[in-house]
């Protein structure tokens, strides 16, 4: 199986890589400043909902601004790599009507270049909590976990979405809206501390949430999370992987007759 899936991957290992390198490109093709927007845009956006909320909220949360860095930047990584891998499949229908190529790549792609603009944001993130005062620890090398099952549960999620959306085109507009109800309850801007135990618990079933709490306990707490939330974060990614894998399978054939 190993051998089987090395050798696949020494054959398309050029093709992937220039996919990855357009879908990177194309993103900020045409635009002043470029791969700058990358930082800029989550900037803003964090500018904006620490300037609205901070008064309502920062009282009572220490480092407030890293606290709704790290919200904002696990979701809009969740957001931006199931929106691009949603459209993955269509978008590049010319290529595979006409060579011979997993379908799967195009998904991958999207995610490896979503993956660098995240890997852009952790670097400014870092500066933003050294200039808050946040201490470094060698815990922080945990955060590895967080953002590997949350890399897969973005594939996973890609593979359903973008499996639907030859189908179903309306599943931009409702996958709209539901990414706009994550926002909202993965306490990106307000702490859950304020609601009652069993409500907190329920917070867990989120898997941006539990994300998002991982990489709060690491940094601004200093703390190793508890089991329960290494196991969900596993549980998010592999179930994902699971259900994406299973579309893929049954729809794989059908696909080109909708291109």
């Amino acid at each position: 199986m190993i051998s089987f899936l090395s050798t696949r991957w020494k054959k398309y290992n050029f093709v992937f890589e220039e996919l990855v390198k357009r879908d990177f490109k194309k993103r900020y093709k045409r635009t002043i400043l470029g791969m700058g927007w990358s930082m800029l845009g989550p900037l803003l956006h964090l500018f904006v909902m620490v300037l609205v909320f901070s008064h309502f909220f920062g009282r009572d949360i220490p480092h407030f601004i890293v606290y709704v860095f790290a919200g904002l930047k696990i979701y809009s990584f969740f957001s931006e790599s199931t929106n691009q891998g949603m459209a993955s499949l269509m978008s590049n229908s010319g290529i595979m009507t006409k060579v011979k190529v997993p379908k799967y790549l195009f998904l991958l792609s999207e995610n490896v270049a979503s993956l660098i603009n995240f890997a852009l944001m952790l670097i400014i993130f870092f500066i933003f909590a050294a200039i808050d005062g946040v201490p470094f620890h060698p815990r922080f090398i945990l955060l590895i976990y967080p953002i590997v099952t949350i890399t897969l549960f973005n594939i996973g999620v890609g593979l359903v979405l973008s499996a639907l959306f030859v189908f179903f085109k309306d599943i931009k507009y409702l996958y709209g809206i539901f990414t706009l109800l994550v926002m909202w309850l993965s306490a990106i801007f307000y702490s859950v501390d304020t609601f009652s135990l069993r409500t907190q618990r329920l917070f867990l079933v989120n898997p941006i949430f539990t994300h998002i709490h991982y990489f709060r306990l690491v940094v601004i707490h200093g703390v190793i999370p508890a089991w329960h939330i290494h196991l969900a974060c596993a549980i998010s990614a592999v179930v994902a992987l699971l259900v994406g894998a299973l579309f893929y399978k049954k729809f794989n054939s059908r696909f080109i007759y909708y291109m």
